[in-house]
């Protein structure tokens, strides 16, 4: 049988955390900055983290499951 690869977009975008949750870059924090707030800003800085309905699915795509 051959290897199943994982998916090479995914791997990019998430991380997975010593306690095992998934973590991700927020968007909406490239450019047109001005008219952003810095509240929301300084929130997009944070790492999200993916919720339960798509964590199985993500997991799929990085090979973890």
């Amino acid at each position: 049988m051959p290897k199943v690869k994982t998916n090479s977009s995914a791997k990019k975008r998430f991380k997975v955390t010593g306690s095992g949750e998934i973590t991700f870059q927020k968007a909406f924090k490239r450019h047109i900055l001005t008219k952003k707030s810095k509240k929301r800003k300084r929130a997009l800085r944070k790492d999200g983290i993916v919720g339960p309905a798509n964590k199985d699915f993500v997991m799929r795509l990085l090979r973890l499951k």
